[in-house]
Formats: C-alpha cells, structure tokens, sequence
C-alpha cells in the first residue's frame, strides 16, 4: 500500500469517527430530555438512548478512532518530515484535544448509563460545538499547512456559533411566553 491509500483510509476513519463524535452528544441531550418524561415513556427512552449510545461508542466510534490513529501514524512513519512542521505538531496537539474530547464523552456515557445526569440539555448542545472547533481547526491546519490562518477560519466559527446559540435562545425565549 502507498501513503495515498493510507491518507484515504485515515480520512475515511476520520469521517466515521466525528460522525460519532456529532451524534453521541446528541443522543445524550434526547437522553437527558427523557428523565424528564413521565413513566412508563422515561423508562422505555432511557432504555432505547442507553442501547443506542452503547452501540454507537462500540461498534462505531472506538474503532474508527482507533483506526484513525493506525492509519494517521502510519503516515507518519511513511513520511517522519511531517514532524518537523509547526502546522502538523499544532494539529497533533488538537489530535490529543479530540482524545480528550473522546475520553470525556466516554465518562459522560457512564454516567447516563448510572442515571447520573450531571448535564442540562443545553449544556450538552454546547459540548456537542467542541467537536466542531476541533475538525475546523484540524482541517485549516492540514489543507492550509499554516499555524495562523486556520485562527481565522476557528474564530470564524466560533462567532458563527455564538450567533446560532444566541438566536436559539431568544427564540426559545419567545415561545415558552
């Protein structure tokens, strides 16, 4: 296999596992949302999202992760010259943030499955943005090789959020009056 056949299984792996990345924090909103339903619904949802989440971190987002890395590091090997630019050692250090990222959601997924909801919805909608700074700023810093345009295209990003997060709200506002 050539470095492009590993570069393509790597974005592959890439994809499956921010798919995952996007998805779990959501599941937990809907799963947070239904401790709130009375019974016999909370029941039955708490189980569904329990099953769901357990599925999606086994069969989905642990492997591709893991997969992720494989394929990563081996390019790497392939071509160790990577190491010495300032873009790829800042895109590792936000790889090792994503990590941390996977690991914290993975602790949140335990504590749901305990019936511990230590997060409001809302507070789950945030967590689920994290994902995106990190793939914004991952992918400026591979396509562009530059350690300061992808600030740009982040902060970008981040302004766009904070306007949807606020119209969410106002809107959210408006209805409950």
């Amino acid at each position: 296999m050539t470095y492009l056949h590993f570069k393509a299984l790597h974005i592959i792996f890439v994809v499956a596992w921010f798919a995952g990345l996007f998805y779990m924090p959501r599941l937990f909103v809907y799963h947070t949302e239904a401790k709130d339903k009375a019974e016999p619904e909370r029941q039955i949802l708490c189980a569904q999202f329990t099953k769901m989440e357990k599925l999606l971190w086994n069969a989905i987002m642990t492997p591709a992760c893991w997969l992720t890395i494989i394929f990563g590091s081996t390019m790497l090997y392939i071509t160790p010259a990577w190491l010495d630019q300032d873009w790829m050692r800042l895109k590792l250090l936000f790889v090792i943030g994503l990590l941390a990222y996977h690991s914290f959601t993975r602790k949140i997924l335990l504590e749901l499955r305990r019936g511990i909801f230590r997060f409001s919805s809302f507070q789950l909608r945030l967590f689920n943005e994290i994902a995106t700074i990190f793939l914004f700023s991952i992918v400026f810093l591979v396509v562009l090789k530059n350690t300061v345009d992808w600030l740009w295209g982040v902060l970008g990003l981040v302004i766009f959020a904070v306007l949807m997060m606020t119209a969410v709200r106002i809107v959210k506002r408006i209805r409950e009056k």
